[in-house]
This record gives C-alpha cells, structure tokens and sequence, in this order.
C-alpha cells in the first residue's frame, strides 16, 4: 500500500467521464410513502432515515457544491413513492421537484445520469407483492411511461434498476432458489421493459448497474474452493450477463426460460463493485473468516461488516467485460479516516487503468458516494466525499473530495497528487476498529 505514493501518472482518455453517485432515500429526508421507512416505523431497522442530508429541501444548494467540487456528471436516483404515492396518482410538486434538479444540474454544466428504481417500493407497491409478482411489472412500467419523457430533455444516461441481480441473495436451499429465482426475473423482465421505454424517449445510454461482486477461493488451488467459488459467481454474476447477452435466463434448481426481451437491453455494463468475499468450501456460509487478516488489509464498515482493499480483483473482474462499453457506477470505503479513502481511490482508479490498458472499454467512475448517508439500516458506515452536521445539515467536503476534484482536472492519477493531499500512509489499526467475519 506504501507503493501508492509512488504511483506513475496514469492518464485516462479524453472524454472519460468522472461524477459520484447517490440514492434519493439514502439522501432525501422525509420519505413517508415507501416499505423502507415504513420498516424503520416498525422498529426493523437500527436507525431510521429520517431527514438523511435533507437533500429534498436543500437539493439547489447542492448542485453548487457539485459545482464546486468538479464533478462533471452526477448519478443519482428519482423516489418512485415520491411521484407515485398511492397506485395511480402521481404528484405534481414531486416531479417538478426532480425535473428542477435536472434542469440544474444541466445549467450547471453537470450531466444528469439517472436511476429510476435504487431499492425502495412504494408502500402500495409492496403491499401487492412487489416483484415476487410478474403480473406487477406493469404497475413498475406505468411509472416509467409517466416520468421518462419528462426527465429526457436532460437525462445524459440511464439506469432503469439499480442492482438488479441483487435479489437473488445467497440463498443456500432449491427451495430458496427457485423463491429467489422467480423474483429475479421479474425484476430483470422489469428492468428490460423500462429500457424499451426509454430508448423510445431518448438516444442517451441506457444500462442497468450490476453489484458486481467479485468472488476467489479462499486456498487458491483448492478444487472444492474453486467450485464453490464458480459455483457462487454464476448465482451472483454470472446468469444475468447471458441473460443479456443470449436471452437465456439459467438459474440454479429452476428450469430456463427463453426470454427475446431481455436480449441486448443494456447499451453498456453498468458496474457497482467494491470488495471482494473469499470462498471458503469448508464452512456452512461459504465465507471465510476473519483469521487471516495478511490475505489484504481490511477495514471495517460497521461492527458487522469488515472492508479490504482489493484492486487487482477489480481489474481482474473488468476484465471478463468486454463485450460492451463499461461504466463505472458505484466504487467507494466505508470508513470513518478518510485518509484510506485517498489511498483506495488512487489504488482502484490505477487498477481501472489498467484494466483499460487489458481491452476494457472503460468509459466512466462514478464514486460512491457524494454523501455519508443512510446506508440501509445505519448512519454508522461512512463513505462519503461530504460529511455533513446532523443538526443543521452543513455540508462538510473532506479532503477525499479536493483530492478527487484534482483527479478530475488532471484527468488522471498520481504520487504526486496523493503526496498533496495525504502527509503518509496511515496504519491499518488507525480504521480497523475489529476483525470479524466477512
């Protein structure tokens, strides 16, 4: 790790595309309508949103701290319980309000990319079943005919579900599979319907972000390790990019299904990776504990979820590729000393280079996240270029974020812009407040 002060210049091409990513309710504040702040009512959460970073009231602000800060594209989502709070009615001032953002954003010379599903449902949505029904990908499309041609005029790009291969978990029954499987693909029949719409809207890219997650055998040349570890990739990765590329959709214990409309609906891969989990054959969960901390130098999320730095992994992954554009939608640390997060950046954004140098047709990153926000359950974990006071909402830029503001206008990374903004390379106990197991 001490190498990163030492890093050549790496250059990236001319017109690579920089920005950072959010989700409106991990952002927003005051979102009564959807099952995620419904659960926190219910007490299943250990925190609730609440106000988050207040963005909904202080969103114009905010666009001059993107501004400021030199993003020149921001990713971030539309609140469908926002637009569509009871089934069928949609809310003026709510689409006004992300019709706003975009026009500023634009005028502020900031290219607006845009999700349209990060997560929550409608109340009234999951109340019907949400996606464990495929006669309910209609009610998803409905909103998707109704907000697109208003956000197109300006949208840059496109995401019409955040994380789709999410929702199949790790489940470890056929039963659970065959649960899980069904739920999948709707999600992904969901995801390929809302492309058709937008592409019927727009010419801007359009490409639904995979939670890339990037799997290796715990004892590297140990054949049950290595098949478990397959094994693993093809439940989280590895069907839905043949569901794109070929239509086929082939899941574990359930029988394919041959589906035309999923085929090429994603003009790119869209990319949501992080850290890598180590498989290990010889445990009931499959994942290797917490014993062997020499593996990589980790770090810690929250109590329950430790963090590593894994970039090699990450180049290794883009790598298998290459068959489309590659965006990088999501890439971030959780960690409350935001000299690791410099380090990370640098580290990662050498490995993407790299992988570019590989054939990887790597068009954009888009850090996660702008914010510390809500992160699905707690504030605890920390991974934003902005803090801000919980008490009047200031925005507190890190020194992550003018680090990142000089790679954007180098176009590039270096020692040298490291050795500006990081005095040394901090010592992993300084972030890792526990080990435990991943």
């Amino acid at each position: 790790m001490h190498d990163v002060m030492n890093l050549p210049r790496m250059e990236f091409p001319k017109g690579f595309l920089w920005g950072s990513s959010t989700s409106a309710y991990q952002i927003e504040g005051d979102c009564p309508h959807n099952d995620w702040d419904r659960g926190a009512r219910e007490g299943r959460w250990k925190e609730a949103c609440g106000k988050a970073c207040n963005h909904y009231a202080l969103y114009k602000e905010d666009v001059e701290l993107i501004r400021s800060l030199g993003h020149p594209a921001y990713r971030f989502s539309i609140e469908w319980s926002r637009v569509e709070p009871e089934e069928g009615r949609f809310d003026a001032a709510a689409t006004e309000h992300y019709v706003d953002l975009c026009r500023r954003l634009t005028a502020a010379g900031i290219q607006p990319w845009v999700t349209l599903f990060h997560f929550t449902n409608p109340i009234w949505f999951a109340d019907k079943g949400e996606w464990n029904k495929e006669e309910n990908i209609g009610c998803f499309l409905r909103f998707v005919e109704y907000i697109v041609p208003k956000i197109a005029p300006y949208a840059e790009g496109w995401a019409p579900i955040n994380e789709y291969n999410f929702y199949s978990g790790a489940p470890n029954q056929p039963e659970d599979h065959r649960r899980l499987a069904n739920y999948a693909f709707n999600v992904l029949l969901a995801d390929a319907g809302a492309y058709d719409i937008i592409k019927a809207h727009s010419a801007k890219p359009c490409g639904s972000p995979m939670a890339y997650l990037t799997l290796q055998p715990f004892r590297p040349h140990d054949p049950f390790d290595q098949a478990m570890t397959d094994y693993a990739d093809w439940v989280a990765n590895g069907w839905y990019y043949h569901a794109i590329r070929t239509g086929e959709l082939v899941y574990p214990f359930t029988d394919a299904r041959y589906c035309p409309q999923v085929k090429g609906r994603a003009d790119f891969w869209g990319v949501n990776i992080y850290a890598r989990d180590l498989v290990d054959s010889r445990r009931k969960a499959c994942r290797a504990d917490g014993r062997y901390p020499h593996r990589a130098l980790r770090l810690v999320q929250s109590a329950e979820k430790p963090w590593e730095f894994s970039p090699d992994e990450l180049m290794a992954n883009l790598c298998r590729l290459k068959d489309k554009p590659v965006y990088i939608t999501e890439n971030g640390l959780a960690t409350d000393d935001d000299r690791f997060r410099i380090v990370y950046m640098a580290l990662h954004l050498a490995a993407i280079r790299q992988a570019m140098d590989f054939g990887v047709d790597l068009r954009s990153y888009f850090h996660w996240s702008l914010f510390d926000n809500y992160e699905w359950g707690s504030f605890d974990p920390k991974y934003g270029l902005v803090g801000f006071d919980k008490k009047t909402f200031a925005r507190q830029p890190k020194p992550s974020a003018w680090f990142y503001k000089d790679v954007i206008a180098a176009n590039g990374v270096s020692g040298d812009l490291v050795r500006k903004h990081l005095a040394d390379v901090p010592s992993m106990p300084v972030a890792c407040h526990r080990q435990g197991p991943s």
